[in-house]
């Protein structure tokens, strides 16, 4: 069975520092992934756009009950609905920003491919390692 990364919420207005829309996926492993765009500089007169894939640090997802929890400061989880997951101070990690995609279709296409690399890992940190 191929393991991809299940939508949870999608915000057109969010908390993050960007005007454009952010996806939050759910992943296998219980991390939450956000999938957001924003512009940068490439030269005087001339931005480009880049996706940016970060990992929620206050949230759990359980992936095969497709529900969210949240942490809190004792490590205990409390469910929530999908939409909590936008939420005002995120603490997240930015983990890959990529410039080659050229639309969220292409930035869900990456993430469902950077799953496929972790599947079986159990801890975050090798996903930081391998796509930071």
């Amino acid at each position: 069975m191929e393991l991809k990364a299940k939508l949870i919420h999608r915000a057109c207005a969010s908390y993050l520092a960007t005007s454009l829309p952010v996806n939050f996926y759910g992943l296998p492993n219980g991390d939450i992934c956000l999938v957001y765009s924003r512009f940068y500089e490439i030269s005087f007169d001339r931005s480009g756009l880049e996706f940016v894939f970060a990992l929620h640090d206050e949230f759990y997802y359980d992936y095969e009950k497709s529900l969210l929890f949240i942490i809190n400061s004792e490590g205990e989880k409390k469910f929530v609905r999908d939409e909590m997951v936008d939420k005002p101070e995120p603490k997240i990690r930015i983990i890959k920003v990529a410039r080659s995609l050229n639309s969220y279709n292409d930035a869900q296409k990456n993430l469902n491919e950077m799953i496929s690399v972790i599947v079986g890992s159990e801890n975050t940190s090798k996903m930081e390692k391998d796509f930071s």
